[in-house]
């Protein structure tokens, strides 16, 4: 996988920074909105649906008042400036970019014209996406799936799971673009607790694999995951690897205790999906991002698996599953 680069935006997307008038007046009657999404279809299909539901009880059903034009990475971010163009080049109205901030960095990179919709898990003004969660400007806006907390809470989580754990392990992709905030916020809240964090980076499978036999060699079986398209489209492998090397590992989003994995905690993604459809919505009838403010996530949702828990001979105390939105037995 490679970084996304500026310049290749602008080398792949040419002209379509400064889309002409004229063309847009060209666009169709029936309006037809871009997804651009940094992972796989499979594991986001009811997601999707909950975000053409809403367009569709708006009267913008898929086929026939509403074209969509679907582009996944699959977790390939070097993909994102093709996908990006060929959107583009198709004329759509709207960009709806997720499953990573490379996406969305990727949209904003290429058009000034052409309003973006994000749904992300890192903070999108520290990514320079929008000035401010309330007045975000220019032609993005979006929803957040982080909070000013949101890590804390998961080292909070990890510790109540393993109280005598020296240590913990934190797993990043060096080649995401919140990788560095997301080592800092986690490294802060561990040293909050007086626990020991040691950070580990992982780009593709092979660096996995060294990942998870390190873990097991340095004896560190408790394991942070930090949220990455990368990860996000190999949940079924990386709970392949927690389970052969014995890891407990917590996750963000749901869809990887739901793969095998142990845990996770973060914004409820139907939520946020939910929320992004509506603000598609208002700007196909005419609304500006400039004037939607951004908003950060107030629902999370904590799943643990008790049939991996069982299988790695972990005990959940008592005090932690009382606080489980959802138990897999």
């Amino acid at each position: 996988m490679l970084g996304i680069r500026r310049r290749d935006f602008f080398t792949l997307v040419g002209g379509a920074t400064a889309w002409p008038i004229a063309a847009r007046a060209q666009q169709p009657a029936t309006p037809v909105v871009g997804i651009l999404h940094c992972q796989s279809a499979e594991p986001l299909a009811t997601y999707m649906s909950v975000f053409r539901r809403v367009l569709g009880d708006a009267g913008f059903i898929e086929g026939r008042t509403l074209a969509i034009e679907y582009r996944w990475a699959d977790g390939q971010r070097e993909r994102l400036p093709m996908l990006l163009n060929d959107l583009i080049q198709r004329r759509v109205s709207l960009i709806f970019a997720a499953g990573c901030l490379d996406s969305v960095l990727a949209a904003k990179a290429a058009t000034v014209t052409i309003p973006i919709v994000f749904v992300i898990g890192s903070d999108p003004v520290a990514a320079g996406l929008i000035a401010s969660l309330s007045r975000p400007g220019g032609n993005v806006t979006g929803m957040t799936m982080t909070s000013d907390t949101l890590r804390a809470k998961q080292v909070d989580l990890l510790r109540k799971l393993a109280p005598a754990a020296a240590k913990f392990g934190h797993l990043v992709n060096p080649r995401g673009a919140p990788a560095q905030n997301n080592a800092t916020d986690v490294a802060n809240a561990a040293r909050a607790l007086g626990w020991e964090v040691k950070l580990f980076n992982a780009a593709n499978v092979g660096d996995l694999d060294r990942t998870f036999a390190a873990l097991a060699e340095q004896g560190i079986g408790v394991l942070l995951v930090a949220d990455d398209a990368f990860f996000n489209s190999n949940a079924q492998y990386l709970a392949i690897l927690a389970a052969r090397y014995r890891i407990a590992a917590l996750h963000t989003f749901v869809t990887h205790p739901e793969a095998g994995s142990l845990m996770s905690y973060g914004g409820s993604r139907e939520d946020s999906y939910r929320q992004a459809g509506h603000y598609v919505l208002r700007i196909l009838k005419g609304e500006k991002p400039a004037d939607l403010p951004a908003q950060q996530a107030t629902k999370f949702e904590l799943l643990i698996n008790l049939k991996i828990a069982k299988a790695l001979g972990i005990e959940i105390p008592a005090s932690l599953l009382a606080l489980a939105d959802k138990v897999i037995e």
